[in-house]
């Protein structure tokens, strides 16, 4: 049953891909199979987090339907990233479907680029190791982040600024704290030479944002904090300072946990819970909040679909056994649902089974 629907809203969704470039538009009525791109987005253009982050759903598919066809379309949007010429080697934020040219020079780490990086080293682990291509396309992506991207703050932290047109903003948002357990699950396919400084990296980012935790009243980060004008890793904007029950951050003391078992990543996770416990349970379930500065909360009467399928997740494998869900066995997808490494040698099992039946 679950198969079927799967591939059937795969069907679905494949009309969005029937553009000039064979980038999708960011919206598909299922119904009609119409596609447009979002109002807001710059003239029109489809956004790099959400054309990026369709790999490895789609790849499974072709593994689950047989059907080479969703495989095709997301190589086909890699082949077109591969191709143009990239701002310092950065991807922005903006593409328009029509011509495939970036519009504006915005990179982020976080919102509107975020998850289209965490895809690439993930095809590359959900492959088996075999996706060439993307591990080359995220360790370049990698370089040019840390070259432009990564700054060290006055007090000694370690952050991702964003880059407008090549002139930096000194603020990283929560949704770019997953950083630091992307890079630590990267760390080990790194140069060898690089290695442990990708695990240093992801540590020092990881540190950094648990910082934006602990220096507000309810111990739970902001969801965009700055670094500068004397203020570090705090929110200086008033419309900065809710938290909706992101997982960013304890994404990554959970990855951290699992490659280092550094204890301090389940005491940190810890404060995160009893803070949850604190200021976001309600009477029935649990609510974002307006202000992480103030004692006396002010709740937005939400609780965002991530806060289960993430925030709980991580949190509960974070004080599991490794052997819950290993990462040598499974990717999690930037929902934080597990797809299974399928091993090429498990699959060589099978052809030589079928052809000895055949036989």
């Amino acid at each position: 049953l679950f198969k079927n629907k799967a591939v059937e809203l795969g069907e679905k969704l494949l009309p969005a891909f029937n553009t000039p470039t064979g980038i999708p538009r960011g919206v598909i009525n299922l119904g009609s199979g119409t596609s447009w791109s979002w109002g807001w987005a710059s003239a029109g253009s489809s956004i790099l987090a959400e054309f990026g982050t369709l790999h490895l759903e789609f790849v499974h598919l072709t593994e689950l339907s047989s059907n080479p066809i969703y495989t095709e379309k997301v190589m086909n949007i890699r082949k077109l990233l591969n191709k143009i010429e990239k701002p310092h080697g950065l991807y922005p934020n903006f593409l328009s479907p029509v011509s495939g040219n970036w519009v504006q020079h915005h990179v982020s780490i976080g919102g509107l680029g975020d998850s289209f990086y965490e895809y690439l080293i993930k095809s590359y682990l959900m492959s088996d190791k075999t996706d060439d291509d993307a591990k080359k396309m995220y360790y370049s992506a990698l370089e040019a982040i840390e070259a432009n991207l990564v700054q060290k703050s006055p007090g000694g932290l370690t952050y991702m600024a964003e880059w407008r047109g090549g002139i930096l903003d000194h603020k990283m948002g929560h949704l770019a704290c997953f950083s630091g357990g992307m890079i630590g699950i990267g760390a080990d396919d790194g140069a060898p030479e690089k290695r442990q400084h990708y695990l240093d990296l992801a540590a020092e980012i990881t540190h950094t944002c648990h910082e934006s935790y602990t220096r507000s009243a309810t111990k739970l980060g902001p969801e965009a904090f700055r670094f500068d004008g004397g203020a570090e890793a705090t929110a200086t904007r008033l419309s900065d300072r809710y938290y909706i029950l992101r997982p960013e951050v304890i994404e990554s003391y959970m990855y951290m946990w699992r490659l280092t078992h550094d204890p301090k990543y389940r005491e940190w996770g810890w404060e995160a819970v009893e803070a949850l416990e604190e200021h976001c349970r309600v009477e029935s379930g649990f609510s974002g909040i307006r202000d992480v500065y103030t004692m006396t909360v002010s709740h937005d009467n939400m609780q965002q679909s991530f806060f289960l399928s993430e925030t709980l997740k991580y949190l509960y494998l974070l004080f599991s056994d490794d052997d819950l869900l290993p990462l040598e066995d499974w990717v999690f997808n930037t929902e934080a649902h597990p797809l299974p490494i399928i091993r090429k040698s498990c699959l060589q099992d099978e052809a030589t089974q079928d052809k000895t039946v055949s036989e």
